[in-house]
């Protein structure tokens, strides 16, 4: 505000307004858009108007300046957390922690991931996972930046937290990939702790699966267990039926990050891995289209190289849903028959923030977190 006072007038009070307006904010490259009014609060408005052009580097919005000085960038308002099954809701609240403090999107993945592996009643991640015939527990996990760098762990065990010794390759080693006994050393190293990963309650059922040594993946299996038969959970993903958690989140900087992480099918052969720790197949970051991840039998996600497909169609334009749907088809066309029997879903998001899924069965739900909702939904799906 200003005050100017002039022979025989009374005094003038006058400020100035401008605007900014970035277009392409989701590219590196934006053009400026400029109108500045100003204001005699006496006589009369003046208005001014520019049109020019600048060259941005980074993720840039819409600013606000008062007598020619701009304010801070206002946060971006598209950060969002998304993750597979109902379960992944107290994934998402632990991620939205990061994000709502404006923080990056590789720590928020990786802290929701370790709320479910953290989590003894969920049989098929991390602590109180189902071992493999041999009736031991080993864990599987992945987790990639919005830099292209990436993680990963295979046939872990001992480890509650696959997911942050995933994050310690990526960050602390040459490699992607470590296995078995060679992650273990690598994860003791690293100052994690070496526990049973075998609660009572997974001893017991492997026990009885070893009466049959039956070995039959079960789309959904999550609802076959007693807990769906007495309680008439007809979702997949509340506390007592669970799946893989895949988890994507867009943060305040307009980058992505996601994880992955699971103790595999149930009862598998000893070394078996899925889709999970394969970058490309159970989770794909392209910082500058979009972010996708798998859930269910992974080694029809694997042929396919699924999460890396979703992305490519979302390159091409396609929405995240409408990726996830091709990705799901391009099963259906490899394996027409056996596609019926079997559970797969992919859940994407875009670089601006939306996002979908589609899955071969009805049953396959996911997880959104935002500054504007918290809700589950359940997936489209072929059959």
């Amino acid at each position: 505000m200003n005050q100017s006072k002039q022979p025989g007038s009374k005094p003038c009070q006058s400020f100035e307004l401008g605007l900014i307006f970035l277009t392409y904010p989701f590219t590196n490259l934006y053009i400026s858009y400029g109108i500045q009014l100003k204001f005699d609060m006496n006589r009369r408005l003046f208005f001014q108007k520019s049109v020019f052009t600048s060259l941005g580097i980074g993720f840039s919005h819409s600013n606000w300046f008062i007598g020619g000085k701009a304010l801070p960038i206002p946060p971006f308002d598209k950060a969002t957390v998304i993750s597979t099954w109902d379960f992944g809701k107290a994934a998402n609240a632990e991620a939205w922690k990061v994000l709502s403090a404006g923080g990056r999107a590789l720590d928020a993945v990786e802290a929701g991931a370790r709320v479910p592996e953290a989590d003894p009643n969920n049989q098929s991640v991390g602590l109180g996972g189902l071992p493999d015939r041999e009736g031991k527990v080993t864990l599987d996990a992945s987790i990639m930046d919005e830099n292209g760098s990436c993680g990963a762990v295979m046939c872990l065990e001992h480890i509650v937290h696959a997911v942050s010794v995933a994050r310690k390759v990526m960050e602390n080693t040459p490699h992607v990939i470590l296995t078995g006994e060679g992650a273990l050393n690598f994860a003791l190293s690293q100052g994690f702790k070496k526990e049973n990963l075998l609660t009572e309650k997974s001893r017991a059922d492997y026990e009885k699966w070893l009466k049959t040594s039956h070995y039959e993946p079960i789309p959904n299996r999550e609802n076959q267990g007693d807990y769906f038969r007495k309680k008439g959970n007809t979702l997949p993903g509340g506390k007592e039926n669970h799946d893989t958690i895949g988890i994507l989140a867009l943060d305040a900087k307009g980058n992505l990050s996601g994880a992955c992480t699971t103790s595999g099918m149930a009862y598998k052969m000893r070394g078996r891995v899925g889709d999970s720790p394969v970058i490309g197949a159970g989770l794909f970051v392209d910082n500058e289209v979009g972010a996708a991840t798998s859930t269910g039998v992974g080694e029809e996600v694997v042929k396919i190289v699924g999460s890396h497909l979703v992305v490519e169609f979302m390159r091409q334009g396609f929405s995240p849903e409408k990726a996830c749907r091709m990705a799901v088809e391009r099963i259906v066309k490899k394996n027409p028959e056996g596609s019926k029997s079997l559970q797969v879903g992919f859940l994407a998001i875009s670089k601006n923030g939306s996002f979908g899924a589609f899955a071969l069965q009805k049953g396959f739900t996911y997880s959104v977190k935002s500054g504007s909702e918290e809700k589950i939904y359940p997936s489209e799906s072929y059959y």
